[in-house]
């Protein structure tokens, strides 16, 4: 499906550049390919997550379609349709960090100390609803909400080089991924929301003829997973920022 709607929004971009006798006069109309980069991560980092070890970029690309409307002198109301992915690769170590996993095709949950690496995958198509302020004939600020229909859902990993105690802090002790023992999976992708809702705030530069360049701050109000999720203690959050090109059809 989301292939289906960047072939439309493709094709929509280029019938509106090739015939602007069919836009009308007071809509602004733009185009914009960009570039997702943050995580997804609780707000403040708890204690039982002790450092990042690394992070690895993911093809995260967004593509846009947007129209705007001036109403107000310089504040006007802006919409669309974006085509984009959310996702991120962590390494991090942990120390009494509640999870659910599997080794060698046993059930495990309590208390992990050791390495996780996490991989999350979002694919989704999203509509923004913002304000518009232009304090310069070639700048736009924008704010508002937005919300995210997810067509692929992926939260997933890895423990290894550490130790999971059973059933909470003093539990039996189970060695995984250290002293010969295997590592363990984790994948709590079914328990992710399907639709997500936050806040966008960013900003529209002109700086050639139609071209442009943009950046937004996307900050998720609902956690990924579901409420009733409660394998890992901390609600998390999407939080990325975005950078990218614009061009104007008119």
């Amino acid at each position: 499906m989301q292939k289906k709607i960047f072939t439309t929004l493709l094709a929509a971009a280029c019938t509106l550049s090739a015939s602007s006798r069919i836009i009308p006069e007071d809509l602004n109309y733009k185009v914009r390919l960009g570039y997702n980069i943050g995580g997804t991560a609780p707000l403040g980092m708890p204690a039982t997550i002790r450092s990042m070890n690394s992070y690895k970029i993911q093809p995260n690309f967004v593509l846009g379609f947007d129209v705007q409307k001036d109403f107000w002198g310089q504040w006007g109301i802006q919409t669309g349709l974006h085509v984009e992915t959310k996702g991120m690769e962590v390494d991090a170590t942990v120390k009494n960090y509640h999870m659910e996993m599997t080794q060698g095709g046993q059930s495990l949950e309590g208390n992990f100390t050791g390495n996780v690496v996490t991989q999350v995958d979002e694919q989704m198509v999203t509509l923004p609803v913002l304000a518009t302020f232009k304090p310069h004939s070639s700048v736009t600020l924008k704010l508002g909400p937005y919300v995210s229909y997810l067509s692929t859902r992926t939260f997933k990993g890895e423990a290894y080089n550490g130790y999971l105690r059973q059933d909470g802090p003093t539990g039996q002790k189970m060695n995984i991924g250290m002293n010969g023992a295997a590592a363990a999976t984790y994948d709590f992708s079914g328990d992710m929301r399907s639709i997500q809702v936050g806040i966008d705030f960013g900003v529209d530069w002109n700086i050639y003829h139609r071209w442009g360049v943009f950046g937004d701050i996307n900050w998720g109000l609902n956690g990924i997973h579901k409420s009733s999720f409660k394998t890992i203690e901390q609600t998390l959050y999407p939080i990325y920022g975005s950078l990218g090109l614009t061009y104007k059809l008119k």
